[in-house]
């Protein structure tokens, strides 16, 4: 029988062969059979780190990963480029004793501000719903007085509407929920083992209708996969409907050593035309702007301005910012 000590997180091998999970600030304890892979655990002595001569990337202040890698299988993904040297990036690691860490951080922290998560892995992996560190975390910034602002793909990040309606009592909180393709099936090929699109919408209009900031990044749009008039149009659209307040977009996709290869092995298994297309106009390139970009984004600016949905990074920043600040005077009334 083995214990992972120090922390939050408990790992146990029961004699029937079960294994567990627990957290001690938890009442409830987690089973997994035999075939359910294990979390294995990455040292860190710091989480909440600051950054550096601010960040225009949603205003952020902190930026904090609990997670290492990442199990979505995203076809396009720059985080498993050689550059980040992520060793094994399918297999999702967390943080050793990670909510002591984070807390220990946010105590030593002078300035509060706005913690941003989710860009280099995905906060709402599978291993979430049960560990629950991502939702420790948010329990902490609140504790501490501290903003948020996620990303993700996983529509399970409604669970924690409860914990995001506190922090925007008095920090700015937002979410930004990833969606790139509208069709649910070219969702399952290009972004495999996450929330299809549909569910995600459901999980803003969850988020939205709590009052909560949300919105998406439709990022990347693929050349020849998905960069066509009718997703952008029927993303925009859904968006309003669910009460989105923002898009920020990117009509093309980034590929580079590491990720380049993966990109182009998984694009030839959905569509070997696209990858041909693909190899032919960027070659090794960094930046791969769509073909249709001019078009695209024309075509979203209009539609967004006339849906009334903000898409310029600093509007965006100076919107939920404003929000929280509004917010706070009503309540001292």
């Amino acid at each position: 029988m083995g214990h992972h000590y120090g922390g939050v997180v408990s790992k146990i091998l029961l004699s029937d062969g079960r294994q567990v999970v627990s957290e001690t600030s938890l009442s409830e304890v987690i089973y997994y059979d035999n075939e359910t892979e294990m979390m294995q655990y990455v040292s860190a002595k710091t989480i909440v780190r600051p950054v550096k001569h601010g960040s225009s990337w949603f205003g952020h202040n902190y930026n904090m990963n609990i997670y290492r890698g990442c199990s979505h299988g995203c076809i396009y993904c720059d985080s498993r480029s050689d550059c980040y040297c992520i060793e094994g990036f399918d297999e999702v690691r967390a943080k050793e004793d990670c909510l002591n860490v984070i807390e220990n951080d946010l105590k030593r922290k002078r300035n509060k501000g706005v913690v941003g998560t989710g860009a280099m892995s995905d906060p709402y992996n599978p291993h979430e719903k049960e560990l629950e560190l991502t939702r420790g975390a948010m329990i902490l910034l609140d504790k501490y007085g501290f903003g948020a602002s996620i990303t993700t793909k996983s529509s399970l990040i409604a669970r924690d509407i409860d914990i995001f309606k506190r922090i925007r009592k008095h920090s700015p909180m937002v979410i930004n929920v990833t969606v790139t393709t509208y069709d649910d099936e070219l969702c399952r090929k290009i972004e495999p083992n996450v929330s299809v699109t549909s569910e995600r919408f459901r999980a803003i209009r969850q988020l939205s209708d709590a009052g909560i900031f949300t919105g998406i990044l439709m990022m990347p749009i693929l050349p020849f996969v998905n960069d066509t008039l009718d997703n952008m149009l029927s993303i925009v659209r859904k968006a309003k409907e669910c009460g989105a307040r923002f898009i920020f977009p990117f009509f093309g996709t980034t590929t580079r050593a590491g990720s380049r290869e993966w990109y182009l092995r998984k694009l030839g298994e959905i569509s070997p035309d696209a990858r041909n297309k693909h190899v032919s106009m960027y070659g090794d390139a960094y930046e791969c702007p769509s073909p249709n970009h001019d078009e695209l984004q024309k075509a979203f600016r209009a539609e967004c301005d006339e849906l009334g949905i903000i898409y310029r990074m600093d509007k965006i920043i100076e919107e939920y910012k404003t929000l929280f600040k509004f917010q706070s005077t009503l309540s001292d009334y």
